[in-house]
């Protein structure tokens, strides 16, 4: 059997979940305090249904997976601890589900495995079928055994066919008795060819629930905790996570692996570079390094499955050749939402951007893995975010430390770097953390724009196009439209963010201890950079006192773009009616803040992503103008200078990531 602590963390005594190094992902199950939609990441529990093969389609995706009704019943699984269930009589319950299922054609492409094994220890009375699919969907029926009594049953499973993509999962269904499910998972047929011996890295900044959560979840799972060769985390905050309620218990878990290193606010990448620091180097008592295989990145706000940490660890051992292995992103607000199923970079634009033919925010709790066509091809990554990505050791040593670029574009960078040198990057469906969504903010136009335009620059520079143009078209773009907007702040953190660029990678290390006390005293000066408590701060609104409550459609086409763009640019120009200093002209929601709607008023309040303040705006001609020469002049310096530019980043690369540069920020 096997244990659970009160936060639901794994304690596996089974030992068929616990066969040593062959372990390539346990089967889990949610934990007790789980909203009920989170069961569908770990069980398809569709009560009567299973999945039919398909035929091929002209257009794979014109229609969902087609499903057939079967007999059986639509009873619950029993949930028993986070290992282990009672499927009751008279039912059939799916194991092909997200934290579940195996995505067999990622380790089929970047494994050295060419075949797995499923153990299973069951007990009662029922079966077991084991499927497949294809990269299109389509399924195939694999395998099945009638279970009676206690009994393991292990099935030898063949990875070659899934060259681009497809699954394997279970059911598990009965009759007229119960079957449980005593532990089980999917193993290699053959131990990894080096160790699991993992450092935990965590900056953090004011997050010390969040990190404190994320400590004991590490601590209560002995496999995690057996593999854990040092936990380290740059607390770069005022409130300390050693002041947290429940860090002693946490501590007393990892023992002498938690290392808590106090350091000024560096940002993420001056958090991420510390720990890759005192990896490869080492301060104090880790001087000349920590022995590790891998180094596993993650941020401070995420809740843990941590199982992941296993699974995480387990696709880098059983790697071809040393690869960064990434999480994916689930969401902590809607927690069977998988947010982001990997990224890439446009080499043309330069940004960063989903995967193609993924679908973001997709919820798995209404449409499950079965019933998803894209879910089932391999998609395939640039680089892996840092909310969780795992980096062999072989090659930090060889790439070096982040870039010192404070928050954004620092893991993007790395990816980007690694895939140079030869490093690739594999975003493992089933390996997965819940982070805050990004429909909640947009921090392309807060403080955080700054970081967004200087540091995209930078890493073009590294990595980016020869010729700049589509990049800085795009940038220009982004320019009219805060104007439009009325975001003068943002524009103001671009115009710095350009300008801090063309200064050149000598700049780079001194900023990063005082540049975010610059941005957020320049934002300050800005209308749109002093959010209000709410819109009942200021007078009401002309328009909406008179009931008007319709906002302008979007214009539709380039004609009718470049006419409504025109008419914006025009009203910029012209003298806006005083009255509308103090009373704003329209109380804008967020999600009606759109530029044709914004171009049409002389001022607005607009509600802020999280719905939790606003900001009032005021149209102001002469700085339009002032801003867009500024930021003109400056596309055009960087378009000049772009050969020039970029040999000088090249050229100060090494320093940039290598220990004497990060050496003057840490000792």
């Amino acid at each position: 059997m096997t244990t659970t602590d009160q936060r639901g963390q794994v304690s596996p005594t089974t030992p068929a979940t616990t066969s040593g190094e062959t372990l390539l992902q346990r089967v889990v199950l949610p934990r007790p305090a789980d909203p009920t939609a989170v069961r569908a990441l770990y069980l398809d529990e569709r009560p009567g249904t299973t999945l039919a093969p398909v035929e091929p389609l002209a257009d794979e995706d014109a229609r969902p997976l087609s499903l057939t009704v079967s007999t059986i019943g639509g009873r619950r699984t029993r949930i028993l601890d986070r290992t282990s269930a009672t499927v009751p009589a008279a039912t059939e319950v799916s194991f092909g589900a997200y934290f579940n299922a195996f995505a067999a054609g990622y380790w089929r492409a970047w494994s050295t495995l060419t075949s797995i094994e499923l153990r299973l220890d069951l007990e009662g009375s029922g079966r077991v079928d084991v499927y497949r699919t294809k990269a299109d969907g389509s399924q195939i029926v694999v395998a099945g055994e009638v279970v009676e009594g206690r009994r393991r049953v292990t099935l030898e499973l063949d990875l070659r066919p899934f060259g681009d993509g497809g699954w394997y999962w279970f059911d598990l269904s009965t009759d007229d008795a119960d079957l449980t499910l005593h532990g089980g998972g999917w193993h290699a047929p053959h131990d990894a060819p080096d160790r699991a011996a993992v450092v935990v890295g965590m900056p953090t900044f004011n997050r010390p629930a969040d990190c404190v959560a994320t400590l004991t979840a590490l601590g209560s799972d002995p496999q995690v905790l057996e593999a854990i060769t040092a936990v380290i985390l740059p607390d770069q905050g005022t409130r300390k996570v050693r002041d947290e309620a429940g860090y002693e218990q946490a501590a007393a878990a990892l023992g002498d692996r938690l290392r808590i290193i106090d350091q000024p606010n560096l940002g993420g990448s001056g958090g991420y570079a510390r720990i890759m620091y005192e990896v490869l180097h080492g301060t104090g008592p880790y001087a000349g390094g920590i022995d590790c295989e891998q180094i596993l990145y993650m941020d401070d706000d995420i809740l843990l499955e941590p199982e992941s940490v296993l699974r995480a660890i387990a696709f880098s051992r059983f790697a071809r050749e040393p690869m960064l292995v990434g999480g994916q992103m689930l969401s902590l607000q809607a927690r069977s939402q998988l947010s982001t199923m990997g990224e890439v970079v446009d080499r043309n634009q330069f940004l960063w951007r989903p995967a193609p033919d993924t679908e973001a925010h997709h919820d798995l709790a209404a449409r499950t893995l079965r019933q998803t066509r894209w879910l089932h091809r391999r998609v395939d990554v640039d680089y892996n975010a840092w909310w969780m990505c795992l980096i062999p050791r072989r090659a930090a040593e060889q790439l070096g430390l982040p870039l010192p670029l404070f928050i954004k574009w620092d893991d993007a960078e790395y990816g980007l770097r690694a895939r140079a040198a030869g490093f690739r990057t594999a975003t493992v469906p089933g390996v997965a953390i819940w982070h805050m969504s990004f429909i909640e903010k947009d921090d392309s136009s807060d403080w955080q724009a700054y970081f967004h335009y200087r540091n995209r620059l930078v890493a073009a520079a590294l990595h980016g196009p020869d010729d700049p143009r589509a990049m800085l078209k795009e940038t220009f773009k982004r320019t009219l439209r805060h104007l439009m907007l009325m975001e003068y702040s943002a524009v103001a953190l671009q115009i710095k963010g350009f300008t801090d660029f063309l200064a050149g990678p000598e700049a780079l290390f001194p900023k990063l201890p005082v540049v975010l006390d610059e941005i957020r005293a320049l934002r300050a000066q800005y209308d749109d950079g002093r959010p209000l408590d709410s819109a009942t701060e200021v007078p009401l609104a002309d328009l909406d006192a008179l009931g008007a409550q319709l906002f302008p459609k979007p214009p539709v086409g380039r004609v009718k773009a470049a006419v409504g763009l025109a008419r914006g640019v025009l009203r910029n120009l012209r003298t806006p009616d005083p009255a509308l200093r103090e009373r704003p002209q329209r109380n804008v929601p967020w999600k009606n803040a759109q530029w044709f709607v914004l171009a049409g008023l002389d001022s607005a309040t607009v509600s802020t992503p999280d719905g939790r303040g606003v900001t009032f705006r005021r149209r102001d001609p002469a700085m339009f103008k002032e801003m867009v020469a500024e930021s003109f002049r400056l596309h055009r310096a960087v378009a000049a200078d772009w050969d020039g530019l970029r040999a000088r980043y090249r050229a100060a690369a090494p320093v940039l990531t290598g220990k004497d540069g990060w050496k003057q920020i840490f000792e």
